[in-house]
């Protein structure tokens, strides 16, 4: 099914940007989101010159309350229609959970959770209306296993999943695909808005997907109809099923020796 017009949160930068760039190469109209206003125009310039397509920029912080209200609003003054929603906008914090920052983990369920569900709630029911559409949550392999030091983020993924996973069986025979994205580590600015320390961050450069691969092999799958998949090769594969094969304790001891600082 061609995409018509896709709106894109976390637009800006990233997995968001790559997605932006791609579709904009099938001839998709664009609807940016995302509170970087200057990233965001420069983007919406660059696309109109390479294309034909028209791009509209929203500028919004997806943090604030009921900011995926606005949004939709803003969208229907605009008399737009949107058959592909991709809920990319998101992000994590590293450290022990205790000695973080409270605000910074309810802003992380705000947007990795809560403003994800109202989006999609909205344009959901436009989508079954219309007979058809497509929507992408961007997950995360983090998303399978629990984190320690990236305790909140892990389950934030772990409910995208899962509440992606759910509206794909609920909407088969609705002409709509649900898809969750599940990436293991990208190129993006994640580690550094994570406030990793800058060893491990440099340790985990080396690994890296580019954004481009993810946004691909996101949107083989969405023609595919599957319900999740997981990018980054057979290792990242091999993460996501490893509970399968050993005990989660075992696991979650591992998985903090490797996390801790």
């Amino acid at each position: 099914m061609a995409i018509k017009t896709a709106l894109i949160t976390g637009a800006s930068s990233g997995i968001g940007q790559a997605f932006a760039e791609e579709l904009a190469t099938s001839c998709t109209n664009l609807i940016l989101v995302a509170r970087s206003e200057d990233k965001l125009y420069r983007l919406a310039k660059q696309l109109k010159e390479k294309t034909s397509i028209t791009v509209e920029v929203i500028i919004q912080d997806l943090t604030e309350p009921q900011a995926g209200q606005k949004v939709y609003d803003l969208v229907q003054d605009r008399g737009l229609t949107v058959d592909c929603l991709i809920n990319n906008a998101g992000f994590g914090d590293y450290g022990p959970f205790a000695q973080r920052e409270l605000s910074k983990q309810l802003e992380m369920i705000q947007l990795n959770v809560t403003v994800l569900v109202e989006l999609t709630h909205l344009f959901l029911q436009q989508m079954q209306q219309q007979g058809e559409g497509s929507i992408i949550n961007v997950a995360s392999i983090a998303g399978f296993q629990s984190l320690p030091y990236l305790s909140t983020y892990a389950a934030t993924k772990a409910f995208v999943l899962s509440f992606t996973e759910a509206l794909w069986a609920e909407n088969q025979e609705k002409g709509i695909n649900c898809l969750a994205l599940c990436p293991g580590p990208t190129e993006s600015n994640f580690f550094e808005v994570a406030d990793f320390p800058q060893s491990f961050e440099s340790k985990s450069n080396s690994g890296l997907t580019s954004a481009q691969t993810v946004v691909k092999d996101a949107l083989k799958a969405l023609e595919n109809n599957q319900s999740n998949v997981v990018t980054g090769g057979v290792a990242n594969n091999l993460i996501v099923n490893s509970s399968r094969f050993f005990p989660r304790e075992f696991l979650l001891k591992a998985v903090e020796k490797q996390f801790r600082a």
